[in-house]
């Protein structure tokens, strides 16, 4: 049986552990990097490492790039040259805004080639895992078409739809969350610093409730989908008094108010909105009128 060629342009932390798991599933994988070091490794492992862009491109149908952003993807392609892009599936996994995932998707057909916008909920390390999920938009015969590469880079491949953008969206939602995720845990670490205990048993303390934590993240979704926000367990009221505590916590102990600050104000404003007899959630109501 003839082994299936695979390019993947951009050879960062990501972009490896991409080119790994593909090389893993005994495919024919072509790499190229501006920096030429980072594909050593591969070229042990197997990869037929490409002189230049022209000369990847022109190694398969099907083309992976995880560079930096669009912006520099769309630069390495340019330098590929249109003609070479005829015909093939570019595999976008480039970090991106909807917009420039529809952009990119607009440019690619004008080429003449299939695109497949991406976004990867993984760390390098998981990629080829079952711990991986990527989400995947865009033309969905393709995407059936080349499945069983994708399914090689990531334990759950998910489908999100025609629009080219709908991968994008939910990163950018979930990158969202996390942003808050991680500066809300940095703050609960320094409260741990200040008064005496260790981070480490912090961080042991949510993984033990994490399973809670993504149960309220489901419930959340629910509730503000279809904006059911009574009878709940907890209410606005309760947080932004807790909040406000957290804001004196923080000048007791000498230290950054800036989320607690931040967290109180939006709370503060539901309940002066009327809304503080509401579940958590219900903070969207003067979210979405901001900006």
């Amino acid at each position: 049986m003839t082994r299936k060629n695979v390019t993947v342009i951009g050879l960062g932390a990501m972009g490896s552990a991409l080119a790994n798991a593909l090389l893993a599933k005994d495919l024919k994988v072509t790499v190229w990097n501006r920096n030429k070091a980072k594909a050593a490794l591969l070229a042990h492992k197997g990869a037929l490492v490409a002189e230049n862009v022209k000369a990847a491109v022109e190694a398969s149908a099907f083309v992976v790039i995880c560079v930096s952003d669009y912006k520099a993807a769309a630069k390495i392609f340019s330098e590929a040259g249109k003609e070479l892009l005829h015909g093939r599936t570019l595999v976008q996994l480039s970090t991106g805004t909807p917009k420039e995932a529809r952009d990119f998707d607009a440019w690619a057909r004008q080429q003449g080639a299939n695109c497949l916008n991406g976004d990867i909920l993984a760390w390098p390390r998981q990629i080829g895992t079952a711990d991986a999920t990527i989400t995947f938009s865009g033309n969905n015969e393709i995407f059936k078409q080349f499945e069983t590469e994708l399914n090689a880079l990531a334990g759950v491949i998910s489908y999100l739809g025609e629009e080219p953008g709908a991968s994008a969206v939910l990163f950018s939602a979930v990158l969202a969350y996390l942003a808050g995720n991680w500066i809300g845990f940095c703050h609960g670490a320094l409260i741990c610093e200040k008064e005496g205990m260790r981070p480490d048993a912090f961080g042991e303390l949510i993984y033990n409730i994490s399973p809670i934590l993504a149960t309220e993240s489901k419930h959340m979704g629910h509730v503000i989908q279809h904006n059911k926000f009574t009878d709940p367990e907890s209410t606005i009221n309760t947080t932004g008094l807790d909040l406000h505590l957290l804001v004196q916590q923080s000048k007791e102990a000498g230290i950054s108010d800036e989320l607690p600050k931040f967290a109180a104000h939006i709370f503060q404003r539901a309940i002066d909105a009327g809304y503080g007899g509401e579940e958590h959630a219900a903070i969207i109501k003067v979210m979405r009128g901001a900006g």
